[in-house]
């Protein structure tokens, strides 16, 4: 409980003189249309238009962040966050309008469940439906408040050494791991994605930890680009994002994917039976879908997701 007046270390909430809390969780700094691959979901309604909003704060505090102008707001004097309202049941509409979904990314998700729950009961009568881009550090209650509004979300491993990922992100990798598999059981479909970061990333054992949850959880490789305060270090060159697409497999990954410096063979779904390509994808957005209810069209073999 926070006192009135004071703010929580994420700074999306203040303790209100009531006795409650006062949120900033609707509002949102884009609100942008692109694709689902771009979130990226790769085995989620490929193709489907997903309207993407990012609602305040984050949990973590990653040297390396991107965004940190927005997910660091109030915490870095670089991070000027300007905001809109959100309307859930307008951006629901929208959604529906053009057969899409709701995206909440680019910050963290779960700081703003009050809009994810919104937007999710404003959806269940038209179709639409909510998907994340998380850090997985969720409480086990939080996934299960959660989890039945939230038919997808892409969780970022960034590393499984708890001193390395302490010091990156400032939180453990604990809980990260456990949300995997907590969403699973939930029946929220899950995908992975992995920044190789240098000095945290160790890709051979990210792939067993996640090859020992399931097989059929698509991994994505990401490429580190130097930003916030790791501005001097080097970019994650191919022939490092080749290898840890190698270990991947090797530990039993059925989907293991990279999304741009591998060119179009780094992001195609492949049947794991036969091998035939089934899906086909630009940089970020679907080309081909040869899948058939969800089924290799050349073998039979049923490909994991929701299709």
């Amino acid at each position: 409980m926070l006192d009135p007046g004071q703010v929580g270390v994420c700074k999306v909430r203040r303790g209100s003189a009531g006795g409650g809390l006062e949120t900033a969780t609707f509002a949102s700094s884009v609100t942008h249309i692109d694709a689902m691959e771009r979130k990226p979901f790769f085995h989620y309604r490929p193709g489907t238009p997903t309207i993407t909003l990012a609602a305040p704060g984050c949990s973590f505090r990653c040297d390396y962040c991107v965004n940190f102008r927005i997910s660091q707001y109030g915490r870095d004097d670089e991070s000027v966050w300007n905001v809109h309202p959100v309307e859930a049941d307008e951006i629901v509409a929208r959604a529906a309008a053009m057969g899409g979904a709701v995206a909440l990314s680019y910050t963290e998700p779960s700081l703003a469940p009050e809009l994810t729950l919104e937007l999710a009961r404003h959806g269940r009568d038209v179709g639409v439906e909510v998907v994340w881009k998380s850090n997985g550090f969720l409480t086990l209650e939080a996934i299960a408040l959660c989890a039945p509004a939230v038919a997808a979300v892409n969780i970022d491993v960034k590393g499984v050494d708890e001193e390395s990922h302490r010091r990156l992100t400032g939180a453990s990798s604990r809980p990260v791991i456990e949300a995997i598999r907590a969403f699973r059981e939930h029946g929220t479909w899950v995908e992975v994605s992995t920044p190789l970061i240098p000095g945290v990333t160790d890709p051979e054992r990210i792939a067993a930890v996640l090859a020992g949850i399931s097989r059929d959880i698509p991994w994505h490789l990401v490429r580190f680009t130097p930003a916030y305060r790791m501005r001097d270090q080097d970019p994650t060159t191919p022939q490092a994002l080749a290898k840890a697409a190698d270990a991947g497999r090797a530990a039993g990954l059925r989907y293991v994917y990279v999304e741009r410096a591998l060119g179009a063979a780094g992001r195609t779904t492949w049947c794991p039976s036969c091998q035939a390509s089934v899906l086909r994808r630009g940089v970020w957005s679907l080309a081909e879908n040869r899948l058939e209810a969800g089924h290799c069209p050349d073998c039979g073999t049923f490909l994991e997701g929701r299709w």
